[in-house]
């Protein structure tokens, strides 16, 4: 009889042990869940107002290489674009660049000082569009989206300084598929291009991945379009290039036939007492 009460209460003794061991396991369970949601929701960037100077989704840079200053970009707001010359005496350049696009390069490598000079003269107007068509394609580091995440920091905090940082950024470009420039180089790269103004928070800025987001969605407007002030209805790879609303299609690697495009573009309504872009006599390396 007594043995009995034993077996009876080892039995009740074992059924409440594997109660609450399952029990445990389904709180271990529920509280592996929940951490793994929190990481999740943390992770993910709340997506806020796009860089200032950058309503069009671009920088306008003009005479003396001074970009147009404007209000941040809401994040719901639609970009505002840039007004062209309505004399059509300035040649409005307008380029969509990928930090990693080995064709973006070649067209800054050939052509970046004889546009320095139009812009720098009047003769001109650059306004530069980063987007980050490449993300994928540089061994998981995302080099593409966080270049143009660090040209938007610079376009925010000093944006007379945009036009030399996005060229410096080709200069030693690093290849497709490579792993890019780390956010360390790029920093260097920053204070190499001769920004000196708000340098801790611009680097924060490409720590933090502050625009990654606006990034995203100007890249995204730019593929779905319109792409305002042309006859294109959105961009299909980079570089693409516009003058005075006209895309290009000749060589770029060619400065001379880019030249000669501009001109063209111009037409007759070009005023002859602003200087007239030539091209330069060998392109940048």
């Amino acid at each position: 009889m007594k043995a009995k009460q034993l077996r009876v209460s080892q039995k009740k003794k074992d059924r409440r042990n594997k109660v609450f061991l399952q029990g445990g396991i389904g709180l271990a369970a529920i509280a592996i869940v929940v951490l793994v949601v929190v990481i999740i929701v943390n992770s993910i960037k709340p997506v806020g107002p796009g860089p200032k100077n950058m309503a069009s989704d671009g920088v306008l840079i003009g005479e003396g290489m001074i970009a147009a200053l404007t209000p941040a970009l809401q994040p719901d707001a639609t970009p505002r674009p840039s007004e062209p010359d309505p004399t059509g005496a300035v040649a409005n350049i307008r380029v969509y660049i990928d930090y990693l696009c080995p064709f973006c390069g070649d067209f800054e490598a050939a052509n970046t000082e004889q546009i320095a000079q139009w812009v720098d003269t009047g003769a001109a107007t650059i306004e530069i569009h980063p987007v980050s068509m490449l993300t994928s394609r540089s061994a998981g580091t995302k080099y593409s989206l966080r270049s143009a995440n660090a040209a938007a920091c610079v376009a925010n905090y000093s944006p007379n300084d945009f036009f030399a940082f996005s060229s410096a950024l080709f200069v030693d470009q690093p290849e497709e598929s490579s792993p890019g420039r780390s956010n360390d180089e790029i920093k260097a790269v920053v204070k190499d291009s001769g920004v000196s103004d708000s340098l801790s928070q611009i680097n924060s800025c490409i720590d933090d991945g502050t625009y990654e987001s606006w990034v995203k969605a100007a890249t995204a407007r730019s593929l779905e379009g319109p792409i305002a002030n042309s006859s294109l209805k959105s961009i299909t790879g980079t570089p693409t290039v516009l003058v005075n609303g006209k895309p290009y299609a000749g060589s770029i690697d060619d400065p001379k036939e880019f030249a000669s495009f501009v001109q063209q573009a111009l037409g007759e309504t070009y005023s002859t007492s602003t200087p007239t872009p030539t091209p330069t006599s060998a392109p940048v390396g």
